[in-house]
């Protein structure tokens, strides 16, 4: 059997229509990658659609459906602040590439809250800590605000608010190493050595606004939960920080750049061959939520002229796996291209995912609900 198949050949073992089809794959359930062939037709995982046709033969149990859902599975809460629909974003119903076209991180951060209109919050924010590494900074900064900020449960809305637009201030001032006024792309650009007005700083925004938040990826998930206590911001904000820190999240970037070295020594081509070779993960490419190309990716680096060594590498993942890039390798991309420190895609992600994780803070605690999932008991019998 083929390892890859066609839309109709899997609609067919399946027996499903279109729209079902594409709502496997959007839920992370069915793999698919571009026809080598003609990259306008996508190809099927033939392995996931047998797996999907067993599972429907067996029937479902209450315990498998809330195991499947842990990972890229069926929705398990309700939320109005960001979803992705046909390979798009939308951020509370709007388009955030759109968005990212005209908007601060700071307005659509209000966005993400539900708000509008003009930032309420504090101008006596403390210095950032002194440390030469902006990710410890990041850590340490918001570390300090959620030993000393009260819950946020039950707390007045409108003090709610000025606390999440100080939040994002105190994370931004951490991770430039300063406390500054005016937008935060330009702080972050005037930090790393870049014109404020100029180009740099403009892309800066563009990124930060694509990245402010995800649905409900694993940071924001961490998030959320920790909000369900009735934690403070800060500390929703924290665990957020705490996720996004490993190298399958927000650590990405890191990844790319390995790849980047491996490709310097032997070549593009060669190098992507290398890992296709010994089943290695690509990182950069593919995403389970975009099976047609991450928008974010591409709104970013339709902008950017590449840095021949990043576009070598782009050209030939394309080639020999279909897969377009992603948001991780477009953060790299940009970095690369203005030059900036090598930790800057891990700050922009932390500085505006931070918008997200504040705003499903405050969403989680209008609920009023505790996140507590059970857990299936696998280890030796009690008693």
């Amino acid at each position: 059997m083929a390892d890859w198949i066609s839309a109709e050949a899997a609609r067919a073992r399946l027996g499903v229509r279109p729209q079902t089809l594409y709502a496997y794959v959007s839920r992370g359930r069915l793999r698919v990658r571009p026809d080598p062939q003609d990259p306008r037709r996508s190809l099927y995982r033939a392995a996931d659609v047998a797996a999907l046709n067993e599972r429907k033969a067996r029937g479902r149990k209450a315990a498998d459906v809330a195991a499947s859902a842990i990972a890229w599975g069926e929705p398990v809460l309700d939320s109005a602040i960001t979803t992705v629909a046909g390979g798009r974003l939308y951020y509370r119903g709007r388009d955030a590439v759109d968005l990212s076209g005209t908007e601060t991180l700071e307005a659509v951060a209000r966005l993400l809250r539900g708000g509008d209109g003009a930032a309420l919050k504090r101008t006596d924010r403390p210095a950032p800590p002194d440390m030469a590494d902006m990710r410890a900074r990041a850590f340490a900064a918001l570390a300090v605000r959620a030993g000393a900020d009260p819950p946020a449960r039950g707390r007045h809305p409108l003090a709610l608010a000025v606390e999440a637009a100080t939040l994002l201030d105190v994370l931004a001032d951490a991770v430039a190493g300063e406390i500054g006024g005016g937008a935060i792309h330009d702080r972050l650009a005037s930090a790393w050595g870049c014109h404020a007005a100029g180009r740099a700083s403009d892309l800066i925004r563009r990124a930060l606004v694509l990245l402010a938040d995800h649905e409900l990826n694993a940071s924001t998930f961490a998030a959320r939960v920790a909000a369900s206590t009735g934690a403070s911001l800060a500390a929703s904000a924290l665990a957020g920080l705490a996720a996004l820190s490993g190298p399958r999240h927000g650590g990405a970037p890191a990844a790319v750049r390995g790849l980047l070295a491996e490709a310097a020594g032997v070549g593009a081509p060669a190098a992507v061959a290398a890992r296709l070779a010994e089943d290695r993960v690509i990182p950069g490419f593919g995403h389970p939520l975009y099976p047609e190309g991450d928008p974010r990716a591409e709104a970013l680096i339709d902008r950017l002229s590449l840095p021949a060594p990043v576009q070598a590498l782009r050209t030939a993942v394309l080639d020999q796996t279909g897969l377009a890039a992603n948001v991780d390798f477009a953060l790299v991309a940009l970095s690369e291209t203005l030059g900036l420190p090598p930790d800057a895609p891990f700050a922009l992600f932390a500085v505006a995912r931070c918008a997200g994780w504040i705003a499903h803070a405050m969403e989680q605690g209008q609920t009023d609900q505790l996140i507590r999932p059970r857990a299936r008991y696998v280890g030796p019998a009690p008693g």
